[in-house]
């Protein structure tokens, strides 16, 4: 039976965040071919081999293709009466609480590419060596109201936030 620690989070990000990551995952993608296809001949290379090309392209398209629909099902969030709980990830999965007591700063924010898509993310600073805690791919409403929640809740919390 698991107890009431690290388990995870109820609340999925914006199905949004997946088109988002799409793009993203293409521009780097495109951005792996142009090199490979400029790298030869600027730098006196032996041209690559078509299949060498054709293989990477595969590659890169199946990364486009799975990333993104993989980030979406794992990114998961949740707030209660005493933490915030993160999830987050695609190849190494990471989860983690940050009590309320401990919260120092909420903040927000929106990435130009991220507005196109209405979206935002909520970042919750504590004292923790391993850093702050980022809810990536929220409706920039609901990150609105997240920061606003947190900032209540952390602020009634009689903890000393260090």
């Amino acid at each position: 039976m698991a107890g009431p620690g690290l388990r995870e989070p109820s609340q999925r990000v914006s199905p949004r965040a997946r088109l988002l990551w799409l793009l993203s995952a293409a521009v780097q993608s495109l951005l792996v071919l142009g090199a490979m296809v400029l790298a030869g001949p600027v730098l006196d290379w032996v041209e690559l081999p078509w299949w060498a090309l054709a293989v990477a392209v595969v590659v890169l398209a199946g990364y486009v293709a799975v990333v993104p629909q993989w980030r979406y099902l794992v990114h998961r969030w949740e707030v209660t009466e005493t933490a915030v709980y993160t999830q987050t990830g695609w190849w190494a999965r990471e989860r983690r609480i940050a009590p309320m007591s401990r919260i120092q700063t909420v903040d927000y924010a929106e990435g130009a590419v991220a507005r196109l898509f209405g979206l935002a993310s909520v970042t919750v600073t504590t004292a923790s060596a391993a850093g702050a805690l980022e809810i990536a791919g929220l409706e920039q409403s609901r990150a609105r109201q997240l920061v606003d929640e947190l900032t209540v809740k952390a602020d009634t919390d009689p903890g000393d936030a260090t």
